[in-house]
């Protein structure tokens, strides 16, 4: 579907209830099972957006205040201190510091760990054996990757063509973060990151901590058993053990065998409200205009009267109001679901519009001074 900005409007604290697998087949596990979300990494008050991030085919939709709840330690059972190690960070020069760790459970060395930056005149590549910090300038619409490269990844010489990869994305004012992680597209490594602002404000997204102590293998299988049958291709070869891709990028695309997947949710929804619109194509495509309507369709909610507008505006003002609703009945996107569920806080990207009631995994304050990205296996 056409995307705008991974970058939402408003944050709260609310947490993802857990579900299984929306598929009535009994595939994956009954609702509440397969991992509860981890109750940290909700975001602090105050910080206003200064703009947003381009998404891939997307534009920038500018940033919003983050509100509500307290810092958590993240992750059920809670997380080692030295797991969020900021030991060592030096005074920024530009913006702010970042500073990567090493969370591949002794699978990669240091060395065999990259980042990479490009803007304007900068293009960097480094391991963080060999510089474990980056001195952040201001930027817009920017990427940070991150490669595994090392004798288990089967990969030599040039990190950035190893394809176990992954990115965070931003944009960064004079005195501004405006950030996330993003599902969107893919999962290709586990990433978390804790943002830590002048003011004391923290806050933590990404993947939980059980998801960073579990091997690659545990998680690929993870996926496997708790998501419904039209999704599990996508983390099977070609793309695994690579890859986990969005539903989009395998079967639900146009031509695919689940191409029409939603259909009679939507066909429900659409005559339930009298939607005046054009229906989505395949894998909700085409409602670029209408994040409410996008986010109904891929949560499987909002098929009710007086839900929407036949204009396509949100009429029921408390729909977004009790994820655990989200995700409970097929037609619905497993996929977003499963990062939902293994997520610090239950925040995560796994949709373009997942920031719709503010589930998404975007951060914002003001005067930040450092972020710590972890990097997993």
């Amino acid at each position: 579907m056409t995307r705008r900005s991974h970058f939402p409007r408003i944050l709260t604290a609310i947490v993802l209830g857990a579900a299984g697998a929306c598929s009535t087949s009994g595939a994956g596990p009954a609702p509440g099972a397969g991992g509860a979300p981890a109750t940290g990494g909700v975001t602090a008050t105050g910080g206003t957006g200064t703009g947003g991030v381009t998404a891939t085919g997307g534009s920038s939709s500018g940033g919003a205040p983050s509100t509500g709840g307290t810092p958590g330690t993240g992750g059920a059972g809670g997380v080692p201190a030295n797991f969020w190690d900021p030991s060592g960070i030096p005074a920024a020069k530009n913006v702010m510091m970042f500073k990567f760790l090493n969370r591949t459970n002794g699978v990669l060395s240091d060395a065999e760990l990259f980042w990479s930056f490009k803007s304007g005149s900068i293009n960097e590549t480094h391991s963080i054996a060999e510089q474990p910090t980056y001195d952040m300038p201001a930027n817009s619409s920017g990427r940070m990757y991150f490669y595994l490269c090392g004798a288990a990844t089967s990969c030599t010489g040039d990190p950035t063509k190893s394809p176990y990869y992954d990115f965070i994305e931003h944009t960064i004012g004079a005195t501004q973060y405006n950030g996330n992680t993003t599902r969107v597209d893919a999962f290709g490594i586990k990433i978390a990151m804790r943002l830590h602002c002048a003011d004391g404000y923290e806050a933590t997204v990404g993947e939980d901590y059980q998801t960073f102590q579990e091997d690659r293998t545990a998680t690929f299988q993870k996926f496997l058993a708790e998501v419904s049958p039209p999704f599990q291709a996508l983390a099977r070869p070609p793309h695994a053990p690579y890859r986990i891709v969005e539903p989009g990028a395998e079967g639900f695309k146009t031509g695919g065998p689940y191409a029409n997947y939603y259909d009679s949710f939507v066909d429900t929804m659409w005559a339930n409200n009298g939607l005046t619109m054009a229906k989505p194509g395949p894998n909700g495509s085409g409602l670029s205009s209408y994040p409410d309507l996008s986010a109904a369709i891929f949560r499987h909610v909002g098929d009710t009267a007086g839900s929407f507008t036949p204009d396509g505006k949100l009429m029921n003002k408390s729909l977004w109001a009790d994820p655990a609703a989200f995700y409970r009945t097929a037609p619905c996107d497993d996929y977003a679901a499963f990062w939902h569920r293994h997520a610090l806080g239950g925040k995560a990207y796994g949709f373009p519009y997942d920031d719709v009631g503010s589930y998404s995994s975007y951060i914002s304050h003001a005067n930040p001074q450092y972020m710590l990205v972890a990097i997993g296996w």
